[in-house]
């Protein structure tokens, strides 16, 4: 899996922290009860000489397995009268326990050498909120895509685009390599198909930016004016991401300058072999029209197209 680096680290820190606050609450607990409970103060330290007195057995010689068990007998006592102590005084009796929020892992994110599950449910919300696509995660599904309000001739059409996504959704790895551009008129399904791209391949552990083509060129335009390297227009997400879904393309300026900005992200990544989705409501002829013949042909020589035609969804449903 390729996990967004930034996502990772990020993640990676709140796990580090979770673990250190997990610990120096359970330090702190710790310090309060042998300021209140001498007793246990007394049995924390009698524990805590374990090793000492082990290393102590093994060097005296003379029956080391029953001193050893002796140690052991002596500690379970302890613990139970350390128990029976915190409870007298109204203590649960893990008050001074550390308590991760995950068991399995003690917040470390791993399990011996492999990623715990805690962690792999944070990286993908985090890959959730780092995509752009914001509430429309979750509810925009394969599951929940309906055919039955395209026009009966056009539905094979349609359904065979959506099986085609599914299984490259689905099957996304690291070799992965093919580009879609979803062509129709407004409200036609391509953002909700989009959208449950997105979602497979994040979960599969895979960084995907969603981003509109008026809101890609504005970052270019930032780039320009407030260096390549500054936050406020940082472009590098669109040649570094696994998965670039841009969205409306028609409805941004075009000129020569934006489009050098849309020729050479989409250049880029296919020299790159990354993964690229364009939606537009513009034709085949209206994107000859509007682009030019180089990026014209990069577009239509290396993307899948996928029609989608039909009456607005939207304004269908709003009609019921």
């Amino acid at each position: 899996m390729g996990y967004n680096v930034k996502d990772y680290i990020r993640i990676r820190d709140e796990f580090a922290k979770k673990y250190q606050v997990a610990r120096n609450r359970a330090d702190s607990r710790r310090i309060e009860i042998h300021a209140r409970i001498p007793e246990i103060r007394d049995i924390d330290n009698t524990l805590s000489r374990t090793g000492l007195d082990i290393m102590a057995a093994i060097q005296h010689g003379k029956d080391t397995e029953a001193a050893i068990k002796e140690i052991e007998k002596r500690n379970n006592d302890l613990i139970v009268r350390r128990c029976e102590a915190l409870r007298a005084y109204g203590y649960d009796s893990d008050y001074t326990d550390i308590h991760y929020d995950c068991q399995l892992c003690g917040d470390t994110g791993f399990v011996d050498t492999k990623m715990c599950d805690c962690m792999k449910k944070a990286l993908v919300k985090a890959g959730f909120e780092s995509s752009g696509l914001g509430n429309l995660i979750g509810s925009q599904r394969f599951d929940n895509f309906e055919l039955g309000y395209y026009p009966a001739e056009k539905v094979a059409v349609v359904k065979s685009s959506v099986e085609e996504l599914k299984a490259f959704a689905e099957s996304f790895d690291s070799d992965t390599y093919k580009n879609f551009i979803m062509l129709g008129t407004t409200g036609l399904g391509k953002t909700h198909l989009s959208t449950a791209v997105a979602e497979s391949v994040i979960k599969r552990g895979y960084s995907v930016v969603y981003v509109s083509a008026v809101s890609m060129i504005r970052d270019f335009s930032n780039s320009i004016q407030w260096g390549r390297d500054n936050e406020i227009a940082d472009v590098s997400k669109y040649y570094d991401c696994d998965l670039l879904i841009i969205d409306d393309l028609g409805t941004e300026v075009t000129n020569r300058l934006t489009q050098s900005y849309f020729y050479e992200v989409v250049n880029e990544r296919i020299n790159a072999r990354k993964c690229t989705i364009i939606n537009t409501n513009l034709t085949v002829a209206e994107i000859k029209e509007s682009y030019s013949d180089r990026v014209f042909s990069r577009v239509l020589g290396e993307y899948v197209l996928l029609p989608f035609e039909g009456v607005d969804i939207r304004k269908q449903k709003s009609l019921k």
